[in-house]
C-alpha cells in the first residue's frame, strides 16, 4: 500500500496561474523519487503539498486530494502530519527557529512531546548521522550555508518520519557532504522525495523519477526508463555541456595578499589567504562546507574587511549572495533590478531579458520561484555592469538547462570584467572556468 499519494491535484497561489495541473502519483515505503524540472515548474509546490502545507498555510485554489500515511491532508493540518513526514526546506535559513545548533534540533522532538529525558540521545545521534557533531555547540548565526543545511537536515531526521521531503538539499552541500546526505537517505529505511537541481547524485540513487513541466507530470518512471527519456528529451539532465573557447586573463581586478579574517566571535574564518582575479578569466572557488569561501569572496567584493595582509581592487564590485531572496525590496521585478541604476527600467528590463526573465518584469519578486530570484539577482547585479562580479553560489536552484545558459552568459561577459564564482557544484565549475581555486580545511589556496 502506498505511504503517500496524489490524486488529480491542482493548485493555483492567491492571485497567481496554475502551478500545479492534474497531478497524480503514489510513494512507496522506503522508495526514493527523485523530482526533477525546470525552475517554476512545480517541484516545490508538490512537496509542500505533501507536507499539507499547501493548502493550509499559503491559501489559494485546490482541487484533487492528498494522503500521507492514510491522512488527507484536506482534514489533517501540518503539525498533525508532523509525526509522518518531515521537510527540508530549499532555504535552510527559513527553517532555524532557535539560536544555538543543539536547541534546533531538538526543538522538534519537543513540540512532538517526547520525553525530556531522550531528546539529548536521540538530537546528538541525528547531528552524528549528517556528520555534523562538532557543531552542536555553534549559534546558528556563525555557521556557514552548507553547515546550516545540515543542522537543519539532522532537525529533521531526529523526528524519524515515514516519509522525508528534500527540496534542493544538495544545494549548499560540497560533493562529498552531498554524497554523504543522499547515502543516508537512502539507507534509512524512510521513504523519500528529493527535488533536485544537481540531478548526477540523485539519479544514480533513484528508484523512480518524475519529472515536472509546466506544473504538469510528464515523466514518472523507474530509473532505467527514466535515464533511457531524459536522455532522450532532456539531455541536459544527464549530459551536462561544457563551454568551450577560455578568455585570456589581462589587467588586475582584484588582489586579495597574505589575508587572514576572524569573526567578532572568534571564529577565524581564513589565514594567510592570497588570490588574484584578473579582467577576461573566470574563476572558481571551491571547497568544503565552512572552509571560508563565502568570507574569501566578501573580501574580495569589499563587503569584509580584512584584519591582515592587504586587499587591492581597481574598479567597480558586484555581489550576488548565496540567499538572494533575503534581500528583495521592491513590489515589481523590473522595479528590483533598476535599484542598482538609479531607476532606469529600460536598462533594468534588458538585464531581465539576459536571464530569461522579460516575462516577469512586472511580478512580485516574491511570487517567483527560487531559482526565478536567483536568476532575478543575478540581473540586479549584472545590470551595474561590475568591474568584479561574485557570485556565491549562483546555480543554487537552477535547472541544467538555465545552468548552461548562465555559462554561455559568464563566458561570453567575461572580457568585460573578472568574475570568481563560489560553487558546490563541480559540474558547473568545470563547464565554465579558467581556473579552479580549492580551499582545503586549513584554508591554503590550490589551483587545478
Amino acid at each position: 500500500m502506498a505511504l503517500a499519494r496524489v490524486d488529480h491535484l491542482s493548485f493555483a497561489y492567491p492571485g497567481g496561474g496554475a502551478a500545479l495541473q492534474d497531478v497524480s502519483l503514489a510513494v512507496e515505503p522506503g522508495e526514493l523519487v527523485v523530482l526533477l524540472g525546470p525552475s517554476g515548474s512545480g517541484k516545490s509546490t508538490l512537496l509542500r503539498a505533501l507536507a499539507g502545507l499547501v493548502p493550509h498555510f499559503h491559501g489559494g485554489r485546490f482541487s484533487g486530494s492528498v494522503e500521507v500515511a492514510g491522512m488527507d491532508t484536506r482534514v489533517r493540518r501540518p503539525a498533525e502530519l508532523a509525526g509522518a513526514v518531515a521537510t527540508l526546506f530549499q532555504d535552510p535559513e527559513d527553517q532555524v527557529v532557535m539560536t544555538r545548533v543543539e536547541n534546533e534540533v531538538a526543538f522538534g522532538l519537543e513540540n512532538l512531546g517526547l520525553p525530556p529525558a531522550e531528546i539529548p540521545a536521540r538530537a546528538s545521534a541525528a547531528l552524528a548521522a549528517v556528520g555534523a557533531t562538532h557543531l552542536a555547540g555553534r549559534a546558528v548565526a556563525e555557521l556557514s550555508g552548507g553547515e546550516l543545511q545540515r543542522v537543519c537536515l539532522a532537525a529533521t531526521l531526529a523526528l524519524e518520519p515515514r516519509l522525508l521531503l528534500l527540496d534542493e538539499p544538495t544545494s549548499q552541500l560540497d560533493p562529498e557532504a552531498a554524497r554523504a546526505l543522499l547515502d543516508l537517505a537512502r539507507r534509512s529505511g524512510i521513504a523519500v522525495v528529493c527535488s533536485e537541481q544537481r540531478p548526477a547524485l540523485p539519479l544514480e540513487r533513484a528508484d523512480r523519477v518524475v519529472f515536472l513541466d509546466g506544473g504538469r507530470v510528464l515523466l514518472d518512471a523507474p530509473r532505467e526508463r527514466a535515464l533511457e527519456w531524459l536522455r532522450a528529451e532532456r539531455p541536459a539532465w544527464t549530459e551536462p555541456r561544457s563551454v568551450h573557447g577560455r578568455g585570456s586573463a589581462r589587467e588586475l581586478a582584484c588582489r586579495v595578499a597574505d589575508m587572514s579574517f576572524a569573526y567578532p566571535n572568534g571564529h577565524v574564518a581564513l589565514e594567510h589567504q592570497s588570490l588574484e582575479l584578473r579582467r577576461g578569466e573566470i574563476v572558481a572557488l571551491v571547497g568544503a562546507n565552512g572552509s571560508g569561501k563565502t568570507t574569501l569572496a566578501k573580501v574580495a567584493a569589499g563587503l569584509l574587511e580584512s584584519q591582515g595582509g592587504s586587499v587591492v581592487r581597481h574598479g567597480r564590485a558586484g555581489y550576488l549572495s548565496q540567499d538572494p531572496g533575503r534581500y528583495l525590496v521592491a513590489e515589481r521585478a523590473d522595479e528590483e533590478v533598476a535599484l542598482g541604476v538609479g531607476g532606469n527600467l529600460e536598462r533594468a528590463r534588458t538585464a531581465l531579458a539576459a536571464v530569461g526573465l522579460a516575462a516577469a518584469a512586472d511580478r512580485h519578486p516574491r511570487d517567483l520561484s527560487s531559482g526565478e530570484r536567483e536568476r532575478l539577482a543575478l540581473a540586479a547585479v549584472a545590470v551595474i555592469e561590475p568591474d568584479l562580479l561574485v557570485l556565491d553560489e549562483p546555480t543554487r536552484g537552477v535547472d541544467p538547462e538555465r545552468k548552461a545558459e548562465l555559462a554561455d552568459r559568464l563566458r561570453r561577459e567575461a572580457p568585460r570584467r573578472a568574475t570568481l564564482v563560489v560553487t558546490h557544484d563541480l559540474v558547473f565549475a568545470a563547464a565554465v572556468a579558467d581556473r579552479v581555486v580549492s580551499l582545503d580545511e586549513s584554508s591554503e589556496a590550490r589551483v587545478a
